[in-house]
């Protein structure tokens, strides 16, 4: 089978042929119809993000197909069903063996494309605002980074949930993007102050950052008393370093989010939460934007519409016709 792999930290990954894996007990495996292209992918080629899997590797960490066989033991899926699994890796390759716990059967409405582009993306801001910030109707919401693939989901998580949304993007199309998604106001990070313009709005209650560097630090300093800042990421490359000493002035908390890791710990805030999601998904509440969508042998293309940040939403590969 074809897969777009890793085989060394110092050279580009690349479409090559791989034996097809046989499901071991426990795992189904998946003819991959599309994968979701993630900010992670980028890291994890130059051995960088934090779950980089052993060399060589498949990229890919969420995949959207149909179960092709089961390994022993597994229930609860059948051959021919259409499912999404968030996998970690493997994902970019015509077919992937994946833990069944990881699956969830999709809706019969949903397309594999927007399968593709639902789980890490809502996941990450679902969790995010609901679970560790306990985001309240009539509080503001910042998210920074508004146009890509989990901002502009934190946007719409952020008005269903009844904040008022703040994005803040770089540049007029992306901000077009946000305010499509529901956000109330707009800040153009390349021409506008954040600390000014959302000390005109009162402050934040919570701030979402996929983003770092000055962009945190200007929205940290922006956070009405008790705010909650969640680090979710840093697509700018710079990782800010906080001074305990101003959380205490206005008593400030930082909550860390790692989607992933919560299935090591305490799985049943994923799948609680995805539950939550494809519901209102079923309902029309939610419509993932997908940018750009791609075949396998343009993978390298994908990514580096990540890397330029010249995509809104998400980046989507098309494994199989």
């Amino acid at each position: 089978m074809k897969a777009y792999q890793v085989t060394s930290h110092d050279t580009d990954p690349s479409v090559t042929e791989v034996p097809t894996p046989s499901p071991e007990a426990g795992e189904i495996r998946v003819e991959i119809e599309t994968c979701g292209l993630n900010f992670a992918d980028l890291l994890m080629v130059k051995g960088t993000y934090q779950d980089t899997p052993e060399l060589p590797f498949t990229l890919g960490m969420e995949v959207a197909g149909r179960v092709d066989a089961l390994g022993d033991g597994v229930t609860g899926f059948n051959v021919g069903d259409r499912v999404a699994v968030f996998g970690g890796q493997g994902g970019l390759a015509e077919y992937g063996c994946f833990d069944a716990r990881r699956a969830v059967r999709l809706p019969d409405d949903m397309p594999m494309e927007d399968a593709a582009a639902f789980q890490i993306a809502y996941g990450t801001s679902h969790v995010a605002l609901d679970h560790r910030a306990n985001l309240q109707t009539g509080e503001t919401l910042l998210v920074l980074g508004a146009a890509g693939g989990v901002g502009l989901t934190a946007v719409e998580i952020g008005k269903l949930m009844g904040a008022t949304v703040v994005a803040c993007a770089r540049g007029a199309a992306k901000l077009e993007a946000a305010k499509a998604a529901g956000a109330d106001h707009l800040i153009d990070a390349e021409t506008q102050d954040i600390r000014t313009e959302m000390k005109a709005l009162g402050g934040a209650d919570v701030v979402y950052d996929p983003v770092g560097g000055e962009q945190f630090e200007a929205a940290f300093r922006s956070c009405k008393p008790e705010a909650r800042l969640l680090p979710i990421g840093f697509a700018s490359g710079d990782v800010p370093q906080i001074k305990s000493n101003h959380l205490l002035v206005k008593n400030l908390s930082v909550l860390g989010l790692y989607w992933g890791g919560y299935l090591q710990f305490r799985p049943e805030v994923i799948t609680q939460s995805l539950k939550t999601l494809l519901e209102w998904y079923s309902e029309g509440k939610l419509k993932p934007h997908v940018s750009h969508v791609l075949p396998l042998e343009q993978a390298a293309e994908g990514l580096e519409l990540l890397r330029s940040r010249k995509s809104t939403g998400k980046v989507v590969i098309k494994v199989t016709a």
